[in-house]
């Protein structure tokens, strides 16, 4: 039931966590007011007070450039009023910006465009009426699917790109058109999209690890094999490796030679920690039989081969699904 609005005086509740403390009410009863700059444009939000506005939902319903919160000073500027203790109530001239789940909390808490008061038992359409009802606030884990009557779970990731709908702002500027069927001019709608190289290696990497270090994805790896020889003061084991390095960079592949002056343990350890998708290990053990030895990084499958048929089966490896 509607109960009768009233001005009450709550001194120094300028935000919604002091407001709850001092009127003993709940948050989602709490209406708080927002002010943002659309394209130099001043416009209020409404929104519960336990949730927060997405600027991302915003912007697509105003279809500005530029979405900024509003400062104390250009409130102050525009409307002479307080932030904190500001309602939707007599905002002549701005646009209001209503979310669905505000309109509908019943006896709700509002500022009363006066420092320090605010007003109780507000309800939305007897006391304010919004310039548009949307879906502005951010979403939560376990609030209602819109979709389906399931519940919406949370999960943190990584943006790795971004497409943008920039409208006719910048077609207009350049007088871009083009002549639609009916043989009116019409100006071009923009759109711009962008890939965060950096970011892709971060996601990557992220999902493609181990305690070792990386395990890079064939198609990014930065290269497909490391040669190494266990000792680099062997004659033949470096002649042997150089051998194999120089026919597998013959056959395209991206190829590093460690022939770094290191005990081997270093030298595997470095290859795990950077990721190599394939090593390949030269030594004496493995030269007194006619192969080499070859390491899977992903999964950790090591197998012996000979050497004349390193190319062909590192070949195979690198088409197989397995890497």
């Amino acid at each position: 039931e509607e109960a009768e609005m009233e001005e009450v005086y709550t001194p120094g509740a300028k935000t919604i966590e002091k407001l709850v403390d001092f009127l003993k009410v709940p948050a989602s009863r709490c209406l708080k007011t927002m002010f943002y700059l659309a394209d130099d444009q001043l416009i209020a939000v409404v929104i519960r007070g336990d949730r927060e506005v997405n600027t991302i939902k915003l912007k697509n319903k105003l279809e500005c450039l530029n979405l900024e919160l509003a400062s104390q000073e250009k409130v102050q500027e525009k409307l002479g009023l307080t932030i904190g203790y500001v309602g939707p109530m007599g905002l002549e001239g701005i646009p209001i910006y209503c979310d669905e789940e505000a309109s509908l909390v019943s006896n709700g808490v509002v500022g009363a465009n006066k420092e320090d008061y605010h007003l109780i038992n507000v309800n939305y359409g007897r006391d304010f009426i919004a310039t548009v009802i949307g879906d502005f606030r951010v979403v939560e884990a376990g609030d209602p699917c819109p979709n389906c009557r399931g519940r919406l779970a949370s999960a943190r990731g990584i943006e790795v790109g971004q497409v943008f709908k920039l409208g006719t702002k910048y077609s207009e500027a350049m007088d871009a058109t083009f002549v639609d069927e009916s043989g009116e001019k019409q100006y071009i709608v923009m759109g711009c999209y962008g890939i965060g190289i950096t970011r892709t290696l971060a996601a990557a990497v992220e999902q493609n690890y181990d305690s070792k270090g990386i395990i890079w994805p064939l198609s990014i790896a930065p290269y497909h094999v490391v040669v190494i020889p266990v000792s680099n003061r062997d004659d033949r084991q470096m002649e042997i490796a150089e051998t194999i390095y120089q026919e597998l960079v013959r056959a395209g592949l991206e190829v590093v030679f460690d022939d770094r002056d290191e005990r081997a343990g270093v030298k595997f350890n470095d290859a795990e920690l950077i990721g190599f998708p394939i090593r390949i290990t030269v030594g004496k053990k493995t030269l007194s039989q006619g192969t080499v030895d070859v390491n899977v990084r992903r999964g950790g499958k090591e197998f012996s081969v000979k050497m004349n048929e390193v190319c062909a089966e590192v070949k195979n490896l690198l088409h197989s699904n397995g890497l």
